[in-house]
């Protein structure tokens, strides 16, 4: 038996937990009779969401006894709009019986927009999405408004359940934390890729194959706002590829990657800077051992721009994908809260790159963040990054060394720091190979105080003198040549900085 209902979406409520508002529909109930085995029923909601409309918008459904298999599909009208005039995007999700507190235990699955319907059963469900029992209770299918048009976002949502007895849960399976690696050395990993799990288009094994092309030795699976990929990475490891397990939690006041947490670690994103939650989450986040990233923190589009500040930051994303203007206003943000850090000797926030890669034609690994590492271990690599030990680099060709020393043979490395008086004298020295046609730009606190042309055959080593009075810190940049006048050339590579003095 199927029944095709139509819904009126009456505004049941508007619940407010501290700051976060979200706007809670009528509620959706199936017949109470229990039907044959397989039988369906389908209940339809339509709806219009008016400009302003709260962040999230929950369509509660109540599920009885009986259901194998939720299916749920979406539509919502896209009328085109002048230029400079918002459009409708519509996000879609879903929670279970144990509710859509903030942080809490009900979230089952996001999939954005990226697709139109997703399933759940005890045994599958779509890729983004968690499988697992489908316990009787109301059920929350969340809408997410990101932009609505002014004349407002009309909407239709089909939730169709499947009755009958649901197949054994699988138990997950997860990556090994540890690959075969070569002791304390560089290794070289991509912090910010996109599956199937989420908006991207790549099976994990099709990125674990690029991976390894690319030259890595490490990943970091960064689904939007989902955990679903974890149990889905055993495969794609190996002895010769570390995978680490995260997320890309994507608010509406900017990105932020959780690097290498616990498997089965979810991070809430349903929150604005103004709501005063993010320094829950990042807290949620390292204490699933894991790194606090902010992606991209300079981006243009919508809800992409960073606005909760980097007091929680264990490191940030400057160089995200192909190299772009943002990437640039990132890169000089940074760099201006060395400055800071180096002359209040306070604490300083490292630098990652990673490629943001969603599907074919993106590059996986471009750029590569290279980490020195006491092993190939999610612990150590994930220490290297935290401590400064790092540079980002365009591809598996490129390496940079750069070292400190003074007059007595003592010397740092990048993320270190260099001990000695203000007027000591200090050797910079930066090794290069694999950037012929590049430039090497010596940067302080001061800004770009030597530059050197690389010789044809992309090896190359230069040597700089300072002291600390005249340089709170030195960082390397290997510049291709510039293709606007007046401005820099994209980077090949950019290191972490060596901290000069006490």
């Amino acid at each position: 038996m199927c029944t095709d209902a139509e819904h009126a979406p009456g505004r049941r409520a508007l619940i407010v937990t501290g700051a976060v508002a979200a706007l809670t529909l009528g509620t959706v109930r199936f017949a109470n009779a229990a039907p044959r085995e397989d039988a369906r029923s389908t209940e339809t909601v339509r709806g219009t969401l008016d400009p302003g409309a709260a962040d999230f918008v929950y369509l509660p459904v109540e599920i009885p006894r009986g259901v194998k298999e939720i299916h749920v599909a979406y539509a919502y009208e896209r009328p085109a709009q002048p230029p400079g005039t918002t459009g409708n995007a519509l996000d879609i999700g879903i929670f279970d019986q144990r509710g859509t507190a903030l942080g809490g235990e009900g979230f089952r699955g996001w999939s954005g927009g990226a697709r139109s319907e997703f399933f759940l059963r005890s045994d599958d469900a779509t890729p983004g999405y968690l499988p697992g029992a489908l316990e009787p209770g109301v059920w929350y299918i969340a809408l997410a408004p990101y932009t609505v048009a002014p004349g407002g976002l009309a909407y239709e949502v089909r939730i169709t359940l499947t009755y009958g007895a649901g197949a054994p849960p699988r138990t997950p399976v997860y990556p090994p934390e540890r690959a075969r690696g070569r002791g304390r050395d560089w290794y070289r990993g991509d912090c910010h890729l996109h599956s199937w799990y989420s908006d991207g288009r790549r099976t994990p094994a099709e990125i674990a194959a690029l991976a390894r092309a690319a030259g890595l030795d490490f990943v970091n699976s960064a689904e939007h706002n989902t955990h679903a990929a974890h149990a889905h990475w055993a495969d794609a490891a190996g002895d010769d590829l570390l995978v680490l397990l995260g997320e890309e939690v994507t608010t509406r006041n900017g990105h932020v990657l959780a690097v290498g947490t616990d498997p089965g670690t979810f991070v809430d994103w349903r929150y604005r800077a103004r709501d005063n939650r993010f320094g829950r989450f990042a807290r949620r986040i390292r204490q699933a051992g894991g790194l606090v990233v902010p992606a991209h923190p300079h981006a243009t589009c919508i809800g992409c721009n960073w606005k909760f500040g980097f007091g929680e930051a264990d490191a940030v994303e400057v160089w995200n994908g192909p190299y772009t203007p943002d990437d640039e206003v990132s890169l000089a943000d940074w760099d201006g809260s060395l400055a800071v850090a180096a002359r209040g000797g306070g604490r300083w926030t490292p630098a990652i790159g990673g490629s943001d890669a969603h599907r074919d034609p993106d590059p996986v690994g471009a750029p590569q963040t290279v980490v020195l590492a006491d092993d190939l271990s999610r612990r150590a690599v994930l220490d290297g990054i935290r401590a400064g030990r790092c540079y980002i680099a365009e591809s598996k060709d490129v390496t940079v060394a750069l070292t400190a020393a003074d007059g007595r043979g003592r010397q740092a490395g990048i993320g270190g720091r260099l001990r000695v008086a203000d007027d000591a004298p200090v050797t910079v020295r930066v090794e290069v190979a694999g950037v012929p046609g590049c430039t090497v730009r010596v940067v302080t606190d001061q800004g770009v105080l030597h530059t050197e042309t690389v010789p044809a055959s992309g090896t190359g080593t230069v040597r700089w003198r300072t002291t600390p009075r005249n340089a709170a810190y030195v960082r390397a940049e290997v510049r291709h040549a510039p293709s606007v006048p007046g401005l820099p050339g994209a980077p090949a590579a950019l290191t972490n900085p060596v901290f000069l003095g006490g």
